[in-house]
This record gives C-alpha cells, structure tokens and sequence, in this order.
C-alpha cells in the first residue's frame, strides 16, 4: 500500500470487544479498562488494520491518510 495512516480509536464509543487487537495485535491494544488504543498513532498502512477498523463492531476506529487527512474507514460518502 505505501502510505502511513493516522490511527484513532474513539474510547467513548469502544465497548472492548478486542476484535481489532485480535485481528492486527501488532496495531491495537487493550488496556486494564479493556478499551482499545492504537500501538502508535501512525502505522504503515496494512490490510490487517483496515480489517481491524472495518470489523469493529461500532465502528469505533477510523483510518486517515499521514498528512493529507484523507479518510480511509471510514470512507467518504
């Protein structure tokens, strides 16, 4: 893919369900509350993140392109 991607997890929305953690451990962590962060705030993009944000079951994560803001997931309607 080549771009980097500005990583954000909504805590007010996040209901812990570890999906993203299971699905891209080297992307998402849960802490002792059980809610989901990003290991960094950039990451290489990677299908696996894209899998973890689309797979949040409420849609607590969203992607965006380093730099130019660009959304990924969500995409732009």
């Amino acid at each position: 893919m080549g771009d980097r991607w500005e990583v954000v997890v909504d805590r007010s929305v996040c209901i812990g369900s570890g999906m993203c953690a299971a699905t891209a451990p080297d992307g998402f962590r849960l802490d002792t509350a059980r809610q989901s962060h990003p290991v960094a705030p950039e990451a290489d993009a990677a299908e696996s993140v894209l899998a973890a944000a689309e797979g949040c079951p409420v849609e607590a994560i969203t992607l965006s392109v380093s730099g130019s803001g660009e959304a990924v997931f969500p995409p732009e309607e």
